[in-house]
C-alpha cells in the first residue's frame, strides 16, 4: 500500500515537473510578440544588450515565468494552510478578505506615502493581509454561527467588498486610480523583479513556516478536540498557521496584485490525488499551484491577443465554476 502510495506521487511529480517545463519554455517562447528556440539560447549564453529580443527574454519572459510559478505557489500554500486549520474546504485567501486587506493598505500607501519604496510597500501588503485575516476571524466569533465554514466564506465576501469599496473611493478621490487598477487586476507582465528579490526572503519565512505546521495542520484537520486530546498546543498552531498565510499572501499581493481562486482549487485538486497527509498536501499544493498559475498565464495572452487580459479573470473562469460545485454538493460542510 506504502509503496503504491510512494510510486503514485512520484509518478505526479515527474509528471508535474515535465509540465511545469513545457509551460515555462511556452511561456517564453510566446506572447505578443514570438521568439525562437535560437534567439533565447543566444539570450542565455550570448546576452547583447542591444538585442531587443534578448532585452525582453531577461527582462521580461523569465522574471513573469519565475513570478507565476512563485506566486501559484504561495496562493495555493495559503488556501491549504486555511482549509486544514479551520476545516472549512471554501477557505482561500482571496474569499475570506486576505487578498483585499492586503490591497487596502496598498492603496493607503500609495495614497498617503506617494514615492515610498517597494520594502515598504511590502510590509504594507504583509500589515495589511494581517488586518484583513484578523477582521475575519474576530467578527466570525462574535457573530452566531459565524465559525460555519459558508458563513465564513460569505463573511469574508462581505469584508473583502468593503475594503475594496474604501480602497477605490480612495484611488478616485486622490487621483490614483490607474496604479491602484494594478493591484486588483493583476498583470503579470507588469511585475516589478526588484519586488520579487525583495520579497524572496518573506516568501521563504513563510514557506518554511508553512512546512513546520504541516504536521499539526493534518491533526488539526481532524477537530480541534481531538488535536487536543493528542497534545497539541491549538492555540499556538493556528497563530503560527496564520502568519505563514499572512506572509505568503501578502508577499503574493505585493509583487502582483490580488489573483483569487488558486488557494481554493489547487488544495481540492491536490487531496484527491495525494491523500489527508498535510505533510505531503504543502509541497504538492506548492507544485500544483505553481503549474496553474503559469498555464493561466500562458492562456490570458491568447484570450484577446495581442492585448494582455488579467490573469485573474483565467483564473477565476475556472474558480467560480467550482466554488459554486463546492458550495452545492458540501454546503461548505467541514471536513
Amino acid at each position: 500500500m506504502k509503496r503504491a502510495a510512494g510510486f503514485r506521487a512520484a509518478s505526479l511529480l515527474m509528471l508535474g515537473i515535465v509540465l511545469i517545463v513545457i509551460v515555462s519554455v511556452l511561456s517564453v517562447l510566446y506572447g505578443s510578440k514570438d521568439i525562437s528556440y535560437i534567439t533565447i539560447w543566444n539570450a542565455l549564453v550570448h546576452f547583447d544588450p542591444d538585442n531587443i529580443d534578448h532585452q525582453i527574454i531577461l527582462t521580461s519572459r523569465i522574471p513573469r515565468v519565475a513570478g507565476a510559478l512563485l506566486i501559484g505557489a504561495f496562493l495555493a500554500v495559503s488556501g491549504a494552510l486555511m482549509q486544514g486549520m479551520t476545516r472549512n474546504y471554501l477557505a482561500s485567501p482571496s474569499i475570506m478578505g486576505v487578498s483585499d486587506g492586503s490591497v487596502f493598505a496598498i492603496t493607503l500607501c500609495m495614497v498617503f506615502l506617494p514615492g515610498t519604496s517597494s520594502m515598504t510597500m511590502i510590509l504594507y501588503s504583509l500589515a495589511g493581509s494581517a488586518l484583513g485575516t484578523a477582521l475575519v476571524f474576530g467578527i466570525a466569533k462574535l457573530v452566531p454561527g459565524g465559525s460555519s465554514p459558508l458563513a465564513m466564506a460569505v463573511l469574508g465576501t462581505i469584508i473583502g467588498t468593503f475594503l475594496s469599496g474604501v480602497s477605490q473611493a480612495l484611488s478616485v478621490y486622490f487621483q490614483v486610480s490607474q496604479d491602484i487598477s494594478f493591484w486588483y487586476n493583476a498583470r503579470l507582465h507588469m511585475m516589478d523583479p526588484a519586488v520579487i528579490k525583495l520579497a524572496i526572503p518573506f516568501a521563504a519565512a513563510g514557506l518554511t513556516l508553512g512546512m513546520l505546521m504541516s504536521r499539526p495542520v493534518t491533526m488539526l484537520s481532524l477537530g480541534e478536540e481531538t488535536a487536543a486530546g493528542l497534545g497539541l498546543k491549538v492555540t499556538a498552531v493556528k497563530g503560527l498557521t496564520m502568519l505563514s498565510v499572512v506572509l505568503l499572501t501578502g508577499i503574493s499581493v505585493a509583487i502582483a496584485g490580488k489573483i483569487a481562486f488558486i488557494g481554493l482549487i489547487i488544495p481540492h485538486i491536490t487531496r484527491l490525488l495525494i491523500g489527508q497527509d498535510y505533510r505531503k498536501i504543502i509541497p504538492f499544493t506548492a507544485f500544483f499551484g505553481a503549474l496553474f498559475l503559469a498555464a493561466c498565464d500562458l492562456i490570458s495572452r491568447f484570450i484577446n491577443y495581442p492585448f494582455e487580459t488579467p490573469v485573474g479573470v483565467v483564473t477565476a473562469i475556472f474558480g467560480v465554476p467550482f466554488f459554486l460545485y463546492l458550495v452545492k454538493t458540501r454546503g461548505g460542510s467541514q471536513a
